[in-house]
């Protein structure tokens, strides 16, 4: 690789230069074995011992997302979102007091309102975007950390890194920031004072829908971070080789998609916000977004693939105007290159957030005019 800096496109799509050694391939090996050879003296001078902490493959996918997210200590891949998230709550002890976003990844809420709250964490949900209300609930000295999720999901808000990192900071806690629907082609929170970044690598990251994984960055290697990093091994929660080697090829198209994703999604915010039969459109590219000027600040090249839509007509319309797509594929999960629509309130049931006539639209790599046809033609047939 050239000693000249590149940037994170150029580095991404090489997978960081690395050329295997023994072929001279450009596309570097799946490493599967689960053991590896002692010394004579019973050492390992490779540095691998056993496969659930050590595996290439795996490492050089975490290189990538650690030089992607800007992480100083690096980047440890999981087998899930969820096994990522868990981790950073499992990470801390009984009796600590969390304050996460009200809006967030439903399954994640759903856990800490359940399992984390009987292992002992005493858990306070805020909405994260009035920073005035992050700060009231953030309590000096017993605050450990501040979970937030920016753009997020599916109502999109968008809260300000910098300023929640210097509330959690000032009251002695960590930042965590989930930002699975801004990616570090769009956002890096870590740059602006998070201590921790989470990806669901499912989605984006990945990009093709073949792969379920999650990944934490982190700004430094403190105490924090080796716990988790020995909850993540003894516990075991880690990534195939198979599935990191997969998700090493995703990324290494990341900023194409990205580009192409966000700028559909921006052109498509665009349209429906005229349509008749939308009410609203939640996308933080649209100037009269509540979050649009934080979002402009601290997300660069566009505002994300992410949109929902507010249907008229109520839940019975948007459930009818879901069920006639053509195009747009009725399927859970958002990132892939195919687009996706989903009724999120009957996902998420009692207790969500998602207001009940809300559509959410995963923007895919499609013609962007073939994706509004179809959804003018199903919101007109979810009107009949």
């Amino acid at each position: 690789m050239t000693k000249r800096p590149l940037h994170p496109r150029s580095l991404a799509a090489q997978a960081m230069g690395k050329i295997d050694p023994l072929t001279k391939a450009v596309v570097p090996p799946i490493h599967l074995s689960s053991t590896y050879i002692r010394d004579e003296d019973n050492a390992y001078s490779s540095g691998f011992i056993y496969g659930r902490p050590d595996n290439e493959t795996v490492h050089e996918a975490q290189a990538v997302l650690a030089m992607l997210e800007e992480a100083k200590a690096g980047a440890l891949l999981f087998g899930s979102g969820m096994a990522a998230a868990t981790a950073v709550f499992q990470a801390l002890s009984p009796g600590d007091h969390v304050v996460a976003s009200k809006v967030m990844y439903w399954a994640l809420r759903s856990w800490l309102l359940t399992e984390a709250t009987r292992w002992g964490l005493k858990i306070d949900f805020v909405e994260s975007d009035d920073l005035a209300k992050l700060k009231a609930a953030v309590k000096p000295g017993v605050t450990k950390l501040v979970w937030i999720e920016t753009p997020s999901n599916p109502l999109w808000t968008i809260t300000d890194i910098a300023a929640a990192a210097e509330i959690a900071h000032a009251a002695g806690a960590r930042l965590a920031v989930d930002s699975t629907c801004a990616s570090p082609v769009h956002t890096r929170p870590l740059t602006l004072g998070a201590d921790i970044v989470m990806h669901a690598a499912t989605k984006v990251l990945n990009g093709h829908s073949d792969v379920i994984a999650g990944a934490l960055c982190a700004r430094q290697g403190d105490d924090f971070w080796a716990r988790i990093k020995t909850v993540r091994k003894g516990q075991g929660g880690i990534l195939g080789p198979f599935e990191a080697y997969l998700l090493m090829r995703g990324m290494r198209t990341l900023h194409v998609r990205q580009e192409r994703q966000s700028a559909s999604a921006m052109t498509l915010a665009q349209k429906l916000a005229a349509h008749p039969l939308v009410s609203r459109v939640l996308y933080p590219g649209l100037p009269q977004h509540p979050g649009h000027d934080i979002a402009a600040r601290q997300m660069e090249g566009g505002f994300g693939f992410m949109l929902s839509v507010q249907v008229t007509g109520g839940e019975a319309a948007a459930i009818k105007s879901a069920a006639h797509v053509e195009l747009y594929k009725r399927a859970t999960s958002l990132g892939g290159v195919e687009s996706l629509i989903e009724h999120r309130a009957s996902i998420e049931g009692a207790g969500s957030p998602c207001p009940p006539d809300l559509l959410r639209l995963s923007t895919g790599i499609e013609d962007v005019d073939d994706l509004y046809a179809d959804l003018d033609q199903a919101l007109k047939a979810g009107h009949r």
